[in-house]
């Protein structure tokens, strides 16, 4: 009778805080997000895409750089002049100054090179930069359906707890009167309490996965949000061949990569424009008391002795890198292309299945115990069954509509879509 009343109690403080946290929510009335509204304000506010759109900037920054002229050397020298032979041999002494101006001449294939070089690398930044924005936002709609399928789940472990419930108190008012052993009341007592821990930790697991939410909005998002979504939406793409072509076009890893051995080629061309002699324009003014003087000359740097040999293999063997880790990866994301779409086809087949007959016929075998029991002709034992049955088919249906989700999120994010028309520069 303790534990019965210790059972109650416990029921009646959850209940009771879950109704307090319902009627809470309601009441401020938070508004829903769509996927697409969450991937927004978590692609505006996350950290590590602000960081990546700072690698833009700097990229931008290397550009002007690149592109800049050298300045000019301007060297100014005085002082007095002091006699060592007689007045009437030198004349009288005097001040004497002399200003001297070098100018490099870049070379122009050098600087074009070089320019182009740095212009590539922006691109790669910005690849870099949308690969960040199609990996957030596919974490983002993983999280969100994630959430939905743990409100799911709690959802599916209350109704079986209060089934557990009714049936408790059927078999305690049947042994009141006699017609059920008290061994039946103890099996039932522990499967509420089973379904009580059951329903309790699948609450917790909704809230946790609200917190990742709200860690990758970088606390963007209030705390009582609601998603307007469902883990029935439908999941719609092209055809897989026109998916293939689309991809090599778009996914950041394979442009962030083509545009570096761009860079890669347009250094190497830089080292060897480097070889040719480097020429600075110099002239030079002098004047003391008697004479006055003006020349002008030109010096060159000629690379006679070294003529940067490490600096152009460098440059080459970089580029065969970067040339070998592009013909990998288009390899890989078309690999991962086709894992992706084989997922999505298997558990659109399972949702499929599950949704074609199999949770209809556990549900009617469930409430056919059900009534059986009811009327006598059927034990606890076999409504128990039945009742695992249908929890265990729908569990399997969530997780297949989650992991169609989860796939589909995963072709997006390989061909970097997600919603760009609101994103600032």
């Amino acid at each position: 009778m303790q534990i019965m009343q210790s059972l109650l109690l416990r029921h009646s403080l959850f209940c009771l805080l879950l109704i307090f946290y319902t009627t809470l929510s309601f009441a401020q009335a938070s508004p829903e997000l769509a996927i697409q509204d969450l991937q927004r304000l978590g692609l505006q506010a996350n950290g590590l895409v602000q960081a990546a759109r700072s690698q833009v900037d700097m990229a931008e920054a290397d550009v002007v750089k690149a592109g800049a002229f050298p300045n000019p050397r301007v060297s100014v020298e005085a002082g007095p002049q002091s006699k060592r032979l007689p007045a009437t041999v030198t004349g009288p002494s005097s001040n004497q100054h002399e200003v001297k101006v070098s100018q490099p001449i870049e070379n122009p294939f050098l600087r074009s090179a070089r320019i182009g070089s740095a212009e590539a690398l922006v691109k790669a930044r910005q690849a870099n930069l949308d690969q960040v924005r199609a990996d957030l936002a596919a974490q983002l709609r993983i999280r969100a359906y994630e959430l939905l399928l743990r409100q799911e789940q709690a959802q599916m472990e209350t109704v079986i707890h209060d089934l557990m419930k009714e049936i408790y108190r059927r078999i305690n008012v049947s042994v009141d009167v006699g017609e059920t052993a008290r061994f039946e009341l103890i099996r039932a007592e522990t499967e509420v309490l089973s379904a009580e821990n059951r329903m309790e930790a699948a609450i917790l697991s909704a809230e946790r996965a609200r917190i990742a939410l709200i860690q990758l909005t970088a606390g963007a998002l209030n705390k009582d949000f609601q998603i307007n979504a469902s883990l029935s939406d439908p999941v719609k793409f092209p055809p897989l061949e026109e998916i293939r072509q689309e991809i090599v076009q778009t996914n950041p890893d394979i442009q962030r990569l083509e545009a570096e051995q761009d860079s890669a080629n347009l250094r190497i061309d830089q080292q060897k424009a480097s070889v040719l002699p480097s020429v600075n324009i110099q002239y030079t003014n002098y004047q003391d008391k008697q004479f006055a003087s003006n020349t002008a000359g030109v010096s060159l740097e000629i690379p006679l002795f070294y003529r940067r040999r490490g600096e152009i293999d460098n440059a080459i063997y970089d580029s065969a890198r970067i040339r070998e880790t592009l013909e990998y990866k288009r390899f890989e994301i078309a690999q991962q292309l086709e894992s992706a779409w084989q997922a999505k086809e298997i558990a659109r087949r399972r949702v499929e299945m599950f949704e074609g007959g199999i949770v209809t016929e556990a549900q009617l075998a469930l409430s056919i115990a059900q009534t059986a029991y009811r009327l006598g002709e059927r034990g606890f034992i076999e409504v128990l069954d039945t009742q695992r049955v249908l929890r265990g088919v729908l569990a399997d249906l969530l997780q297949a509509r989650f992991e169609l989700q989860s796939a589909a999120a995963e072709i997006d994010r390989l061909r970097a879509h997600y919603p760009k028309e609101h994103l600032s520069e």
